[in-house]
């Protein structure tokens, strides 16, 4: 069994990989659709709430506050646009909770050829990286020698 994450050989019964540390159970179905019932019940009260504030407001403006014409039409095309552009960001968050298990990359493991030579590439010892120069420590060049100082009185 492989990680789904970084392709790393696993021993079932973990819960998480030891390599990259993500969560190898999937998660129950019921934390899903309790977060897909409150995106759609979000969706529909700011779809309504918007429309309210807009006729609402733009009778208010209009026969309250006896605004002109296109001071209530601006605003009515501001609150429709903020309503839109709120539901459109709702929508995407949705999609992307719906659509997670498409969406999400799957690594495959593909097994690298073998010569006759070589063994497999879990056995493998691991490869030196080059690190480039190596940093210097902070207490090279700074140790006194403690050698035993006699003090006269």
């Amino acid at each position: 069994m492989y990680c789904s994450s970084c392709g790393t050989a696993i021993t079932p019964g973990l819960s998480f990989c030891n390599r990259c540390g993500a969560r190898l159970e999937e998660k129950p179905e019921a934390s899903r659709t309790g977060a897909i019932s409150a995106y759609l019940t979000a969706i529909t009260l700011i779809g309504f709430a918007g429309l309210g504030v807009m006729l609402g407001g733009s009778l208010a403006l209009r026969n309250g506050a006896n605004m002109p014409v296109e001071f209530v039409a601006f605003f009515m095309l501001f609150t429709f646009l903020i309503t839109v552009l709120t539901e459109f960001m709702l929508i995407r968050n949705l999609s992307k909770l719906t659509g997670l298990s498409e969406t999400r990359p799957h690594l495959t493991y593909v097994q690298p050829t073998q010569s006759a030579h070589q063994p497999p590439l879990e056995l493998r010892p691991p490869t030196a990286q080059s690190f480039g120069e190596s940093i210097g420590s902070v207490t090279d060049n700074t140790t006194r020698t403690l050698e035993y100082a006699r003090r006269e009185r």
